[in-house]
């Protein structure tokens, strides 16, 4: 852990990056080349050395620091990707060769969550004519990161339109089915999600495409699984992720997760370990210090949940990057209310989507304040999602605000769907449950009585 910090501390302390760190080598910079990503960094820095004045080298360059930012969840990477990017667009054409770069660097600002500079930059590729079909993708996400559904909807539209017309069923099914998968969970209809996302992974396999991206896909397809509360096939989904990419910490915290909701805790310690190695992503830090808490090593879970603080803290871009995740963490353990509010108003400010308006309720729930935490609720439930978590925070809501039979809907529907939707909220919304009932039973004794 400690040579992870040292190393990210070590390349976001170099923020006067200039086009002379793009021809160093990795292993000059003091980076190994463990993979094929590596090698092909290394290629290209020595290729925009002999030719400075190419504007695609310099585009090759900037994409495989982004793959390379995909691979590790080092956010030090897309800013060497951004860097290169932006030389690749001084020295492109001001017409349609411009678009590729121009995509690129919307996807870096994508992974940093800047939507709407992604949306610029994806927009104006597609103003450029060139039929660039990533750029209308990108555009579907920013909008759907956005909580703009309408408008990603026709962004996907068109990649299908378009894609039809000048790219092969397979490319197109890889790029398109994932997404429409999102928005068909999204709009609660898991079992067609999952059946887009195994179309996009048949697809991929296909054609292959990295290893990184196919091992996100079937963590993608794990996710839908697990939130359909099909843990066998949740666990498959994932481990045929790290199967593609046995450093897909992403996959090995699904697994850890499953494992979790099967009782089998050492087993789940073991692979949040694995995960955490690779890069201590603050959300799955904080369910590894779950785990430790569910088998009583609270010293473990108390270290767990003051690393996900120092993460969260170590830089500006891990400030921006976890702003959710900090508040529901917050939220979750009942400490820094306040900050939690902020940090959660604060991504509102940047997305808009369902996900951050749930952020938003369940933060003012846990502060008091329920009848806003009601308003942004009914935001997070506008698409109908069936999504246990977001159904067991409206129960929680709704039981606090006295509305036990509203409560007692969203309680019930999210132990259906999974009833190991959380290591604790499960537990607790079993709980809450009985709390109705014999609430309900009590009132109808009193009612009997007074007759």
């Amino acid at each position: 852990m400690a040579k992870w910090q040292l190393f990210l501390l070590t390349l976001c302390a170099s923020a006067a990056w200039c086009q002379t760190a793009a021809t160093k080598t990795l292993t000059s910079a003091g980076l190994s080349l463990n993979s094929g990503t590596d090698k092909q960094v290394q290629s290209l820095q020595l290729h925009v050395k002999s030719a400075p004045n190419e504007y695609a080298g310099y585009d090759e360059l900037g994409s495989a620091f982004f793959q390379k930012a995909r691979e590790t969840g080092d956010i030090a990477y897309y800013d060497l990707a951004e860097q290169t990017l932006k030389k690749s667009l001084d020295l492109a054409p001001h017409d349609f060769h411009a678009a590729d770069p121009l995509v690129h660097i919307a996807l870096v600002y994508m992974g940093e969550h800047r939507f709407k500079d992604a949306l610029a930059y994806a927009q104006q590729a597609i103003s450029l004519g060139s039929g660039n079909l990533p750029a209308f993708a990108i555009e579907g996400d920013a909008y759907t990161d956005m909580g703009d559904y309408d408008e990603a909807s026709e962004a996907y539209t068109a990649v299908q339109i378009l894609g039809r017309v000048t790219s092969s069923p397979l490319a197109l099914a890889y790029m398109s089915d994932s997404r429409l998968a999102y928005m068909r969970f999204l709009h609660g209809d898991s079992a067609e999600a999952i059946r887009l996302m195994r179309s996009a992974i048949a697809a991929a396999l296909q054609i292959n495409v990295p290893r990184e991206n196919l091992a996100w896909l079937y963590f993608e397809l794990g996710e839908r699984y697990f939130q359909a509360g099909d843990l066998a096939n949740a666990a498959l989904s994932y481990e045929s992720g790290i199967t593609a990419d046995p450093n897909h910490y992403r996959s090995l915290a699904g697994l850890a997760k499953v494992r979790a909701a099967e009782g089998k805790c050492d087993e789940s310690i073991h692979l949040y370990q694995r995960s955490i190695a690779i890069i201590p992503f603050p959300v799955y830090v904080e369910e590894l210090g779950d785990v430790y808490r569910k088998v009583g090593k609270e010293k473990e879970a108390q270290q767990q949940y003051d690393l996900v603080e120092y993460i969260g803290h170590l830089g500006e871009l891990n400030r921006v990057l976890a702003n959710r995740e900090l508040a529901l963490f917050h939220a979750d353990q009942g400490v820094k209310l306040h900050e939690a509010l902020e940090l959660a108003r604060k991504e509102l400010e940047v997305r808009h989507d369902i996900y951050t308006w749930d952020t938003l309720a369940w933060v003012l729930y846990k502060n008091g304040r329920l009848q806003d935490a009601a308003e942004a609720l009914n935001k997070a439930l506008v698409l109908h999602t069936n999504d246990p978590l977001l159904l067991f925070h409206a129960g929680m809501i709704y039981h606090a605000l006295a509305k036990d039979s509203e409560a007692e809907d969203f309680l019930t529907r999210a132990l259906k769907i999974n009833p190991h939707f959380h290591i604790f909220n499960a537990e607790l919304a079993g709980r809450t449950l009985e709390d109705i009932g014999q609430a309900r039973n009590r009132d109808l004794r009193s009612t009997n009585a007074e007759r």
